[in-house]
């Protein structure tokens, strides 16, 4: 059974909402629109139309080719998702998803180092500060030592084990 055109529109629309906030009157415009344009398409499909070039279309096309490149995608005071080209201060693990790839699949695929964050600079110069003014540098080298000493303490104590020999049994014989 085919599907109705509102349906379609519908779930275009509702996918639009998805992955940028809207207003109630941006949802119905955007709605009245994509219906619009699927019934022009469709009549263009049966051959009763012909679609004309548009001056969206011609723009669209010329910045196609002008995209954002990976390493401009990082900026100052956002992050621009290579993906879909939404611009944020973040790119959460929660929008990754909606396009089916996670963190690390994603900056593997642009060529990202795993330790870049897909965060703005800003951002991310913002938190180094507070965990600096938090004393997180010195209580990350506190932990560090002392795991250095467990772990010289267990191979000392490993060390000592391997050189007494181990203790015998002797069994008692059964007339004693």
């Amino acid at each position: 059974m085919a599907r109705k055109i509102i349906e379609i529109a519908s779930e275009i629309v509702q996918t639009q909402v998805s992955l940028a906030p809207m207003s109630a009157a941006e949802i119905a415009t955007s709605l009245r629109q994509v219906f619009a344009t699927l019934i022009e398409l469709q009549k263009a499909e049966s051959g009763e139309i012909e679609l004309p070039q548009t001056q969206e279309t011609g723009a669209f096309l010329e910045k196609a080719p002008t995209q954002i490149t990976p390493e401009n995608s990082i900026q100052n005071d956002k992050v621009v998702c290579l993906e879909c080209g939404a611009e944020m201060k973040q790119l959460t693990q929660k929008h990754l998803k909606a396009h089916g790839i996670s963190p690390k699949e994603y900056k593997r695929k642009y060529g990202f180092s795993l330790r870049t964050p897909l965060a703005a600079k800003a951002l991310t110069k913002a938190r180094s500060k507070a965990a600096k003014k938090r004393g997180l540098p010195a209580n990350l080298v506190k932990a560090i030592e002392a795991k250095r000493q467990r772990t010289a303490q267990a191979a000392a104590s490993d060390s000592l084990k391997e050189k007494q020999p181990a203790a015998r049994r002797s069994r008692k014989k059964q007339g004693e």
